[in-house]
């Protein structure tokens, strides 16, 4: 059975907002396993008026970023719940990232993460970006969850 979530819902595991959502719908997810997410990649997104105005190319930053978001809403499916809100999931860490293939407006990126383990608000997670059906992106996504201090 396929378990979509919206982009209303998204907000809520999320705290990002526009310019740097990079997840536009969840496709599917299993809890502690694995989730798929989307991100259209659209000319009118502000990297490309610099990266390249000639030819624009998604930074592959902005894809690990996206894989990343994509790794947050699957540690908080798992938990059963939304983020607190004095609590935020940060990436600590990436390892191991390759990109195999451009990004361009006009494509789709599909984001594929499986979680890894996990230990004391520490999560690991293996993340691909796929552009039809072809491998862009691959890391090794470290996130922690903790207490907002202000």
């Amino acid at each position: 059975m396929t378990k979509s979530i919206d982009i209303y819902q998204i907000l809520k595991y999320l705290p990002h907002r526009f310019p740097f959502m990079m997840i536009d719908k969840v496709v599917d997810w299993e809890a502690g396993a694995t989730l798929h997410a989307v991100k259209n990649i659209t000319f009118n997104e502000p990297q490309f008026t610099g990266h390249f105005p000639d030819n624009p190319v998604m930074p592959g930053v902005l894809i690990v970023e996206a894989l990343a978001q994509a790794s947050g809403i699957l540690m908080y499916l798992t938990l059963g719940r939304v983020p607190a809100h004095n609590e935020a999931n940060y990436l600590v860490g990436v390892d191991n990232a390759r990109f195999k293939q451009v990004v361009m407006p006009g494509d789709t990126l599909d984001l594929h993460i499986t979680m890894g383990p996990s230990k004391r608000g520490i999560s690991k997670f293996s993340g691909r970006a796929m552009v039809s059906g072809n491998l862009a992106c691959e890391a090794e996504i470290i996130t922690a969850t903790r207490v907002i201090e202000k």
